[in-house]
């Protein structure tokens, strides 16, 4: 991971910048954590991140929601599942205006949908500030584990 990590550091400002909005869609969030390296560990670069994600804007957490993608089902899943995930995602995205976020590590793949579903259900009898913060948490969580997987994979 310290390679990765080192490579991470040594890149080119637009290429970090370009990985790191894969990590979190908030250009801001990019772009003050590209300005920031290098970092000297793994922690350090999550330590920023999190800085970073408390920070955002409510417009730069909007850019990062949109860019978010939907948990999905694989093909293969029965239509059942496909349509329940489906329905649970227009009822909340018809609630809070945006689509549903959630990190999964470390649930494992066969308990994914049951998560979701499940996740959505509790969060649809939040308060519109309340879902908002677990939100917000919930993209931080999602940028530390992509951040992770960034360093990680070599880079």
């Amino acid at each position: 991971m310290a390679a990765g990590l080192a490579r991470f550091n040594e890149a080119p400002f637009a290429i970090a910048e370009a990985a790191l909005v894969e990590c979190c869609g908030s250009r801001r969030w990019a772009h003050r954590m590209a300005a920031h390296r290098p970092f000297p560990d793994l922690p350090s670069l999550l330590a920023a991140s999190d800085e970073a994600g408390y920070d955002l804007a409510p417009r730069d957490i909007a850019e990062a929601l949109a860019a978010e993608p939907a948990p999905f089902l694989h093909d293969d899943a029965p239509r059942a599942a496909h349509l329940a995930l489906q329905a649970a995602h227009a009822a909340y995205e018809s609630r809070f205006g945006h689509s549903f976020v959630i990190c999964l590590d470390p649930c494992p793949p066969s308990q994914a949908v049951d998560q979701v579903l499940a996740a959505i259900r509790v969060r649809l009898t939040h308060e519109m500030d309340d879902e908002r913060a677990l939100t917000a948490d919930e993209l931080r969580r999602l940028a530390r584990s992509r951040l992770v997987d960034l360093v990680a994979g070599g880079w």
